[in-house]
Order: C-alpha cells, then structure tokens, then sequence
C-alpha cells in the first residue's frame, strides 16, 4: 500500500492501525541539534485526546503515551531517522465482530475490499481516525522546527457546527472549552446542539479554521508545488476533510476583482498589503502574511441509527454501528490539521 509518506526534505511515513498492537511514524530529514524530549510531542498528542465530556468524543480512553525509539541522543535530535511508537491498549475489537461481513455507509469497507481484497474491519484499520495520531507526533517535531526557525505559530479554532457559526474570536478561550472555539456564547449553543444530536444516536458536521502566524516569506515553488496545492492536499488527506478554502475561499465567487485584490502600498518602508484575502499565499507562493486555512469536517460516519447496505456476499442488509465514537469531530481534528499545516511548511522551510 504505497501513500503512507508525505514530504521530500522532511519526510513523514505512519504506519500501524486502530486496532494493532501500537501506531507510530518515522520521520527523516529532521536537523541535528534540534532540542526535542517525549514531552514535546506528548503535549500536542494530548490535544488530540478525547475530551473529557463523552457528549462530544468516543468513551475509548488510551494512554497515548509516546515513546521515542531512534533519532534523539541527549535530548537531542541526531539528523537520523526518528521513530515514534504508542501502543493501543484500550481496544474492543469484539465491537466490530458482528459487522466484519458488512459495508458500512460513510467508511472506507468497500472501497479497501474493492482495491485490496482484504481490509481489517476493526475499527477501520488504517482507514481509523487513529491513524491521525501518527500525523500529530510527527507535527509536534514540525512545529518546533518552524518555531525555532522563523518563530512560526499555528492554531485552530471551531467556527462552525451545524448551522450554528461564531461570530466573535477570542483567542485565549480555544483551549479552555472542549470544543476549541473563540466564541464563548456560540460554544454553549453548539454544545446543546451536539447533546440533542447525541441523544438521536446521530452525528454533526463542523467547520474549523486553521491560522499559521509569522509563517516563512518565498515558501512554495510554481506550478504543480504550489504551497497551497500540496496544503490542500495535506489536508484532503484527513478521512473525515470533504472541503478545503484557503484566504477567502468559496465567498471570493461572490466578489468583484476590485473587493478581492489585496492591494498594495509601502508602510515605514516595507511593502505591506492592505487586506489578506490571499489567506497568505499568492502564485502558488507565501507572502509573509497569516496563511487562513478552513476545512469542512463531515459528521462522523460511525452512528447508531439503523442504515441500509450491503454484505460482501452482495446481499441488502441493515447496520447499526454499536461502539465508542466521537459525535462531532472538530475539537480533535484541529490538532491533526495544524500537524498537517506544520509538517507541509516545514518540508518546504528545509
């Protein structure tokens, strides 16, 4: 199965699956000399952990605790390869016994069935929202190297659930709510929203907002490496990712060139835009300004309303999904996708 790796200068493979013994990632092309301890990447695997509240996220409780097998010496990287590995502990593969022969709407079954022939229906194998993890060790060496480098800094927060979207952005209280939002009315009218959907055995979509703060000037090389491009695409590859809009997006339609344009002038002597409808990128190439990237998050797949489908025999049959699952997804994907943004700027920064 080819596609596990992202990168050419600062390449990142994951391996391992929901439900194996351990997940990890191999990362090569980090510099030497790079301070880096377990406790750096255990701070943004943390992030990604389940919240608290099962109202919001699945009930597995897994340690997550990573271990660094190769590539620090002294608390310092080699310029070697690094290997991460967390082993996964708290697994129910017996969850999924019954629905081993069964397609189930929304994941990847049939298609890996179609294309290998084979596929581990515990929990999704590597088509499992696990595989994540593996993306946020490696982001978590990524970061550090954009930090120390260009004092890059990237974040996210939750601008919509539902139909509900926030209006207001304060930025120190994303991380003292579960959702990951800057608008503290918005996030107790979300939160009802997701209990009234939880209760129906269901699942809600979400729109996040990733912002890259201070990120390198000249980043991105023209045509088909457009650092936009290989953004999208870095994003595109989170499972449950169905839409990505950088700077102005999908609205720029709606827009006359004169509104759309970020003109130009020179402030105390520096070339300066006047607006960042670009969302920081122009010609495939970054400008210095915030990179603005926004994500459509599909609701979660797994839900225990009975759907119709279809057994691997080609026989029509009903699912109901009886597990451990998140009901909205946004607060846990918005460590994953500053991952993604990291380990994408970084390659390009090397």
């Amino acid at each position: 199965m080819p596609g596990s790796s992202i990168g050419t200068k600062f390449r990142v493979t994951t391996w391992g699956e929901s439900h194996g013994p351990a997940i990890g990632a191999v990362i090569q092309g980090c510099p030497p000399n790079l301070k880096l301890t377990e406790k750096d990447i255990q701070r943004e695997i943390n992030r990604r952990k389940p919240a608290k509240s099962s109202k919001i996220s699945t009930t597995r409780r897994e340690e997550d605790k990573v271990k660094i097998l190769s590539g620090v010496f002294e608390n310092r990287t080699t310029g070697t390869p690094i290997s991460l590995i967390i082993e996964n502990k708290d697994v129910r593969s017996k969850d999924y016994a019954k629905i081993k022969n069964v397609y189930r709407p929304g994941h990847a079954d049939y298609t890996y069935d179609l294309k290998y022939g084979i596929r581990d229906y515990r929990g999704g194998g590597r088509a499992s929202g696990r595989e994540t993890l593996s993306r946020v060790m490696a982001g978590a060496i990524a970061k550090k190297i954009l930090k120390e480098k260009a004092k890059t800094e990237i974040f996210g927060h939750t601008i919509q659930v539902g139909n509900i979207k926030a209006d207001k952005f304060n930025k120190s209280y994303i991380e003292k709510n579960e959702l990951r939002c800057a608008d503290k009315e918005k996030t107790k009218k979300m939160l009802n929203l997701i209990e009234k959907i939880r209760k129906e055995g269901d699942s809600i979509g979400a729109i996040i907002e990733i912002i890259v703060k201070r990120p390198p000037k000249g980043l991105g090389d023209p045509v088909f490496n457009k650092l936009d491009a290989q953004l999208a695409a870095s994003m595109m590859s989170i499972g449950a990712v169905k839409g990505v809009e950088i700077g102005t997006g999908f609205k720029s339609a709606e827009m006359k060139g004169s509104e759309n344009n970020d003109q130009i002038t020179i402030k105390k002597g520096k070339i300066t835009p006047l607006s960042n409808n670009c969302g920081g990128i122009l010609g495939g190439i970054s400008t210095g300004q915030d990179i603005v990237i926004r994500l459509a998050i599909k609701p979660v797949p797994s839900i225990s309303k009975k759907l119709q489908t279809v057994t691997n025999k080609g026989k029509n049959t009903t699912v109901q999904t009886i597990g451990r699952h998140d009901t909205c997804l946004a607060p846990r994907i918005i460590p994953v996708a500053e991952s993604m943004a990291a380990i994408v700027l970084a390659d390009k920064l090397l």
